[in-house]
């Protein structure tokens, strides 16, 4: 992963696209703070589809209350 400027990324935007469409992920600093990632497309849905996977597992380990103080109304009030 490499770091860059956000002028400098301004400045060679195009050559950015092409290192990450190569699979490259690149983060944007500010300042000297990482303010961006900018990765593949492909990439960030992996993220997604391990975060999901994860948060799936642990709902299903999760015990259910069989409470339910709420009723259908209160969701869209």
């Amino acid at each position: 992963m490499q770091s860059i400027s956000s002028a400098d990324a301004n400045r060679h935007f195009s050559a950015l696209l092409r290192e990450v469409a190569a699979g490259e992920e690149i983060v944007v600093v500010s300042r000297g703070k990482p303010v961006a990632r900018i990765v593949g497309v492909d990439r960030a849905m992996e993220h997604r589809v391990v975060a999901k996977k994860a948060l799936l597992q642990r709902l299903k380990k999760q015990k259910p209350t069989g409470t339910r103080n709420w009723s259908r109304d209160d969701l869209y009030a």
